[in-house]
């Protein structure tokens, strides 16, 4: 039996392949790495001989042919420094509140009465004018924090509502609170006036100022009761408020105080599918019809924007090793979003000199060029509307239900096949995350568990503690029967989950390589010919995600991980790297 997933049937299996993972004479360590930067520049690094020193070098000839020059850079390995100084900064203690009582029903954490006096008596001060610089609280925090107040009084289960400690504090401090807050935030916090007792007329009789705020408020009068949207009033808000405008760092439009209410609260009261679907799709046409590549197939590649903090990031790398035998890929995110603040593809590139300001149409040239093959394409340039709201995204601390779509988009089409590869951390997500794939027409699509959340699977031990949710490397999807286009309505998918073990593979057990040793390093090391965990992660997650999309040529995951391991070791995939870095800053 050669494949994971039997192509007459939705039955899964697996077997053993004789796959050699470690180099038995590994090249000897070199003593400084060359990096390459945004603008076209690069830095020589010096570092001691070590025998565990990464061999990740571009060397001379290569950095003269891409015409690079010294210059300084930022390592993604610190991915902190990619965060935009103009952003306003969360006050912390209202940010480590929200953490707690902006989530769902059953993971709330109610506040003790001397946490809820602390954070409401740093709300009061801040209003006052009293905190000044970081130690203000937002606007937007503020929103997020009464918003979460408020669902958990009016529709979440007993154990997670106020706690008694929680009532004491608001008691004392609402009279207060009451003369100090401005009306769009009592109204988020007491909506129907009925919640802190004291009768006040201001939540019931609030509606906004303009009729783009008028729309927030109606729709968060259902919100902040527990209830959900349908389709068309969540685009039609979206499409409203959207893009921020800001001027002076404080927003030009609609209350962020409402805003921030609004996302937290849709997550808070957990995502329907028509919820899902209308942030997916809202701004779908923002900047006309997607362009059409001409390539017979194309992978969507929908990692978490806010990136990885503690392991190693490979789809990057990943999309360099498929483009050598014809399987194109887009990949796309952002250079730094919260709440994880991680390492990114774009950091990646921008480290190593490649243009990450590419526009959809530069992106579809680069994928269809035969010497590349892949692509990245940065949300501020493909949607700019949702770029728009990374500084508020901080300010109410946990993901809004964008954290979920923005992984299922086409920014660009293909004239064959399209497959989505998307990753996931919490159980729950994964059907939601099939169901745009399929509402997105694509021939096949597959949700990954990887490391952090990530699609990058592991070849790491499955720690005998792990009974909690689905294992790492929990794979689950779907695949076109037949040769009719998925975009048809009675096109029938063949769907299947599964574990990939890579032990099954021959692929020894290894620790996962962690973000303090730069992603970087590790990926060109592992292109360089390198054997170690960063290769044979690449190996794995290249062959069975070809595998499992049904890609051709990968029927049997044998073969499908050799040319894999084929393409790295031929030097054509780091090839295909330094082309995407070159010709990124010659397209017009």
């Amino acid at each position: 039996m050669r494949a994971l997933l039997s192509p007459e049937s939705s039955s899964l299996y697996f077997t053993s392949i004789n796959i050699v993972s470690r180099d038995p004479n590994p090249c000897r360590s070199r003593t400084s790495l060359y990096f390459l930067k945004r603008d076209g520049g690069c830095r020589l690094i010096r570092r001691k001989p070590r025998s565990t020193a990464v061999k990740a070098v571009l060397d001379s000839a290569t950095i003269e042919e891409l015409g690079l020059k010294e210059s300084d850079m930022r390592n993604p390995a610190i991915s902190s420094t990619y965060r935009r100084s103009m952003l306003p900064k969360p006050n912390q203690t209202v940010l480590e509140a929200q953490a707690r009582i902006c989530t769902g029903p059953t993971q709330t954490r109610p506040l003790s009465e001397e946490q809820a006096f602390k954070v409401l008596d740093t709300i009061l001060r801040s209003v006052r004018g009293e905190l000044k610089d970081e130690e203000q609280v937002s606007k937007a925090q503020i929103g997020a924090f009464f918003a979460g107040m408020t669902i958990r009084a009016n529709s979440f289960p007993e154990e997670t509502q106020w706690s008694e400690g929680e009532r004491r504090a608001m008691n004392l401090f609402w009279p207060l609170l009451l003369r100090a807050l401005p009306p769009d935030v009592i109204f988020i916090a007491d909506p129907e006036g009925s919640i802190m007792g004291l009768g006040n007329s201001v939540g019931p009789q609030f509606i906004g100022n303009g009729t783009t705020e008028m729309r927030l408020v109606g729709a968060l009068r259902e919100i902040l009761a527990g209830g959900h949207l349908g389709y068309e009033e969540v685009q039609g808000v979206l499409k409203d408020v959207l893009p921020l405008k800001f001027e002076d760092g404080k927003s030009t439009g609609v209350s962020e105080s409402l805003l921030s209410a609004f996302l937290i609260g849709q997550r808070m009261n957990r995502e329907t599918d028509r919820k899902l679907k209308a942030y997916c799709l809202a701004f779908d046409d923002e900047l006309g019809p997607a362009p059409v590549a001409d390539v017979s197939s194309l992978t969507h590649y929908g990692e978490p924007y806010d990136g990885n903090t503690r392991f190693f990031r490979s789809t990057l790398f990943v999309a360099a090793v498929r483009s050598c035998y014809g399987e194109s890929s887009l990949l796309h995110g952002v250079e730094w979003m919260p709440p994880k603040g991680g390492v990114t593809e774009e950091q990646m590139l921008n480290f190593m000199g490649a243009n990450t300001n590419l526009s959809l149409h530069q992106a579809k040239e680069l994928i269809e060029d035969e010497e590349v093959g892949f692509a990245y394409i940065s949300q501020h340039e493909a949607r700019p509307s949702l770029y728009s709201l990374i500084g508020l995204r901080e300010h109410i601390k946990k993901r809004p239900p964008l954290a979920t779509t923005e992984k299922v988009q086409q920014f660009i089409r293909a004239k064959g096949k399209e497959s989505i590869v998307a990753g996931f951390y919490h159980e729950g997500y994964e059907e939601p995350l099939l169901m745009l794939m399929k509402r997105r027409g694509v021939h096949s699509g597959l949700v990954v568990k990887g490391e952090e959340g990530a699609l990058s699977m592991t070849t790491r031990l499955r720690s005998a503690s792990t009974s909690k949710g689905f294992p790492v490397n929990y794979c689950s999807g779907f695949r076109s029967v037949g040769t009719e286009t998925a975009c048809k309505e009675d096109v029938s998918h063949q769907s299947f989950r599964l574990e990939v073990n890579a032990m099954d593979y021959d692929f020894e057990p290894t620790d996962t390589p962690r973000t303090d040793r730069s992603n970087i390093e590790l990926g060109l090391a592992a292109l360089h010919g390198q054997k170690g965990p960063a290769y044979d992660r690449i190996v794995l997650n290249a062959g069975i995600v070809d595998h499992l999309l049904g890609c051709d040529g990968a029927e049997d995951v044998t073969i499908a991980l050799d040319r894999a391991r084929e393409a790295i070791d031929s030097g054509k995939a780091l090839k295909k790297l330094l082309n995407y870095i070159k010709v990124s800053h010659k397209l017009k």
